[in-house]
């Protein structure tokens, strides 16, 4: 289940069509997966605003660059850091 919902994310891509909903949702679905391994731990529920925004700038990096290849060097963003450092797991294993 997303905590993201389709409309959040459509909303902040500024998407009025529905053609591209279940490609939409799997951006969500791999925000949240990719977010979730990198705090350490489960999303939390209710999501905080912090996170969530964070997961709407990776869904729109994904969408606006769905072609990208590997002659670019990927790195997340600073505000992406800024948003999930402080919900960020630091145990050692």
């Amino acid at each position: 289940m997303t905590t993201v919902t389709l409309d959040e994310a459509k909303l902040h891509l500024r998407v009025d069509q529905d053609f591209e909903d279940d490609y939409i949702t799997s951006l969500i679905l791999a925000a949240e997966g990719h977010i979730s391994m990198y705090l350490g731990d489960d999303l939390p529920d209710p999501m905080p605003a912090p996170i969530k925004a964070a997961v709407l700038l990776l869904v729109g990096d994904l969408f606006e660059n769905r072609e990208r290849q590997g002659d670019r060097t990927l790195t997340e963003g600073t505000a992406y850091t800024l948003l999930l450092a402080p919900y960020r797991s630091m145990s050692v294993v």
